[in-house]
């Protein structure tokens, strides 16, 4: 079993949708990035790849190739988990954090966890997405941007 941790972060900007989860959230700004800038599942990607010790997100996708230009995250976790299976590993559980004072994501989360277990073919309680805000503090605390952390378990699938 090895354990991964993920982070991200983005701005946000006016003209952009915001996509969380894989979904679309409704709110007067997104988040600014080279693909969709789905944060909650960069951090997600991150700690997959860190728990097989497979790089990180901007060496397999990275933001100077035309090819991620504004592509979908779901592409980007699906191709994660394409590579974690041809080097024999299984995700048992994600545990992730969204941080942002606004909008307020609590009614997205359960979709966003069978988004999650839908791209990655396991099951949605294999999936945890929860949010917080920091109380008004810091850049997330005054809307500039969101955060997200995850944490993953992977465990090697017995030949």
């Amino acid at each position: 079993m090895r354990v991964g941790t993920g982070y991200d972060v983005h701005r946000l900007a006016e003209g952009r949708r915001l996509i969380l989860g894989g979904m679309e959230i409704p709110f007067s700004k997104g988040l600014m990035g080279h693909s969709d800038a789905d944060v909650l599942l960069h951090a997600i990607c991150d700690a997959l790849l860190g728990a097989a010790a497979l790089g990180d997100i901007g060496q397999h996708f990275p933001d100077s190739s035309q090819e991620f230009k504004d592509i979908d995250s779901r592409i980007l976790l699906q191709r994660v988990d394409n590579l974690l299976q041809a080097h024999g590993w299984r995700i048992e559980n994600i545990d992730s954090t969204l941080i942002a004072q606004s909008p307020r994501l609590a009614a997205y989360i359960p979709a966003m966890c069978i988004n999650i277990a839908d791209i990655l073919k396991i099951e949605p309680d294999q999936v945890s997405v929860k949010a917080t805000t920091t109380e008004g503090l810091g850049w997330e605390g005054q809307g500039e941007g969101i955060a997200a952390q995850a944490v993953v378990l992977i465990n090697k699938v017995k030949s």
